[in-house]
């Protein structure tokens, strides 16, 4: 009763409630007949309904519950089974069910019929669950695992079809029982592909042909196998900001090549306003950003309704020329400091004041092969990977494991959480991933707004540098009278002036073995442990480096020899310290990570590659610099001006174009 009233109290703008979430069943799973004993109560459509509902509950089980056999809808026709095993994701029989339709010529005189018929209108309710809210992301995923068994159990029986039919008649021709065509890709130089993955499953759930080309993917592969199996939407996919520049380049050549294919944007670190200000204006056809796997279905279907497509296309255009507008406005409206003006109002730090920094236990690098993933466990931030299922929590149960507690995600967050413990749990027992990674520590001292390191421990430093990282600075104007400084990463290193000796260190940690076994998964068609796989690969990889740092302050550096934490507060960065990475707001500049990887040694000490944007790779790896200031804090560079552009070129020994490419999201100037 308490779920038919809320389904019903909060369409009509009940927005709070105190309810058992744990006891509360979905208003979909409610037995029929119960259901309408409820509603009738509920509504006061019967007089009779509580004498009803009180000798339905004498009926049957306590708590309502009619006794049935799990298996119970085995009973149903197989059209039911097969619908009750694609909403349910329940695979145990799919294969049996399917032969079963198959061998009903009658009905179904051709394999790709048991496709067309109740494959996918089990499909068809999965798809309208989703996106009226009343299904979540893991669940459609499981539905899709089914399907693609069910469907690979079909592929050799059509393909046996097709090769009679070219024999007798050489007629191939099929009906096409496909929305659209679908070519989807992580771009050149990225490899990052969850996000793309589960927008390929939800796609495919909602009957669309979806074509993966996978990540690294080069631009003229995707325009090439877009045309030749006459796509009707290209999906491109990035996270990290060079990728950007990707998406631009495959749009000019879109353009160039006179396509009118409509082109979708997501990833990470794409917005909006990137794909409205950078992307759109250059092809003439649509250009949209889509958000997340939830919203694609509905933009790819807009996309191809003969009846909407136009209107849509001139709504998308009129939005997106404003917010160029908004865009450009903004540009104008911001004020900024030269770059001579904001290193004069640099970070003051009185380093008589603070502690000495501490020195590291060793100078140089060292390099940890086959970590201990258990260890790793206890240091897992939870909250992403939910993020990944999209399962978010509304206020007060955004957090792990608040989650569990939330009224529309917790029990389903509940059971993607138990499958995440099976898999973590078998996959450490039996070695399948492995975590490698390499820190160290050098000598440092900050030249201005760039940090030099050496070799040797010898003060003062005299000898050359090793290595020197950039900085760069803020130069948005800020409150005049708040006294905020203008920040750079070498403000939390000594100057070379100080009479300080101080230090450095990087890190780069990864899990190997993810990529090897989703390929496995995608074979046995089953998405699910396919995305799961990389969504824990890439926690351990974040718990590594937070189990890495920990031992840094205490034990490899020892700044923090005495700290007591728990991973909350772990997790909520209330160490003294920061251990940013190149490309993130701190310091954008993903080139950062060549000197990285050159002092470090990284890609041959452990296996971790740059691709040729600078994308690390196997995906789930982390990196990043350790400071051990206790006056140091992450913080945004923002947008920065011509003048530091052309400085840091000159620092940095490369051209002004070569910098502005790498810096282009950053850039406060056309």
């Amino acid at each position: 009763m308490h779920s038919v009233f809320l389904y019903h109290a909060i369409k009509c703008g009940m927005d709070m409630g105190i309810v058992n979430a744990g006891n509360l069943p979905v208003y979909d799973d409610i037995n029929k007949d119960l259901l309408e004993l409820c509603e009738s109560l509920i509504w006061n459509k019967d007089p009779d309904a509580t004498e009803k509902l009180l000798q339905y509950a004498q009926t049957y089980a306590k708590g309502g519950k009619k006794v049935i056999q799990t298996d119970e809808w085995r009973n149903g026709t197989v059209e039911q089974r097969l619908e009750y095993a694609l909403v349910k994701g329940i695979e145990k029989y799919v294969i049996e069910d399917t032969e079963e339709a198959r061998a009903n010529h009658v009905l179904y005189p051709r394999p790709l019929n048991v496709i067309e018929g109740p494959l996918m209108n089990g499909m068809k309710i999965v798809g309208d669950l989703f996106g009226s809210g009343k299904m979540f992301l893991p669940q459609v995923i499981k539905s899709a695992r089914v399907m693609k068994k069910a469907v690979g159990y079909l592929i050799p029986f059509m393909e046996k079809e097709r090769e009679e039919m070219m024999i007798n008649s050489g007629c191939t021709d099929e009906v096409d029982p496909y929305q659209g065509t679908i070519v989807l890709a992580t771009v050149k130089g990225d490899v990052h592909d969850i996000g793309k993955n589960i927008v390929g499953v939800v796609l495919g759930c909602n009957n669309f042909r979806v074509i993966d080309l996978g990540v690294m993917t080069p631009c003229e592969k995707i325009l090439r196998t877009a045309i030749e199996k006459n796509a009707d939407i290209i999906g491109l996919s990035g996270l990290i900001t060079p990728s950007l520049d990707e998406m631009i380049h495959v749009a000019k050549e879109m353009e160039r090549l006179g396509m009118s294919t409509p082109l979708l944007i997501g990833g990470a670190t794409t917005s909006r306003t990137h794909t409205a200000v950078k992307i759109a204006p250059r092809y003439s056809a649509p250009v949209i950003h889509v958000l997340d796997a939830s919203r694609s279905v509905v933009v790819c279907s807009q996309l191809l309704d003969e009846n909407l497509k136009d209107d849509y296309f001139e709504e998308i255009t009129e939005e997106y020329e404003d917010i160029r507008q908004q865009h450009y406005d903004t540009l104008k409206d911001r004020r900024y400091l030269t770059l001579e003006q904001a290193r004069n109002r640099r970070l003051q730090i009185d380093w008589s004041t603070i502690p000495r920094p501490a020195m590291s236990a060793f100078i140089g690098a060292r390099v940890f092969e086959d970590y201990d993933l258990q260890k790793l466990v206890k240091y897992i931030d939870w909250k992403p990977f939910f993020d990944v299922w999209q399962l978010r929590g509304k206020y007060p149960n955004r957090g792990f494991p608040k989650i569990f507690n939330d009224q529309t995600v917790g029990a389903e967050a509940k059971k993607v959480y138990n499958d995440a413990q099976n898999m973590l749990h078998k996959l450490i027992a039996e070695k399948k991933l492995q975590a490698k990674g390499v820190l160290g520590f050098w000598p440092a001292e900050s030249v201005g707004d760039d940090i030099h390191v050496f070799a040797e421990n010898v003060f003062p430093r005299r000898q050359e540098p090793v290595a020197k990282f950039f900085g760069l600075r803020q130069q948005a104007e800020k409150d005049s009278s708040s006294g905020e400084p203008y920040c750079c990463i070498s403000d939390f290193v000594a100057p070379k002036d100080s009479g300080i000796s101080d230090y450095l260190g990087l890190f780069a940690v990864a899990c190997f073995g993810a990529e090897k076994l989703s390929k496995m998964y995608e074979t046995q068609y089953d998405d699910y442990s396919s995305i799961m796989v990389k969504a824990l690969a890439d926690r351990l990889a974040e718990a590594f480096a937070e189990e890495l740092h920990e031992r840094v302050r205490r034990e490899f550096w020892g700044y923090s020899c005495n700290e007591q934490m728990s991973a909350s507060d772990l997790f909520k960065v209330k160490y003294e310290g920061i251990r940013p990475a190149p490309g993130y707001p701190i310091q954008p500049d993903h080139t950062e990570k060549l000197t990285m990887w050159k002092l470090a040694k990284i890609e041959e000490s452990t296996g971790i590659r740059l691709t040729e944007s600078l994308a690390m790779t196997p995906a789930a790896a982390v990196s990043g610099l350790y400071f051990s200031n206790p006056k140091s804090f992450y913080f945004a560079v923002g947008k920065i001006c011509k003048d530091q552009v052309e400085d840091y070129a000159l620092r940095k020994q490369m051209s002004v174009e070569e910098v502005e490419k790498w810096l282009g999201p950053i850039l406060a100037y056309d």
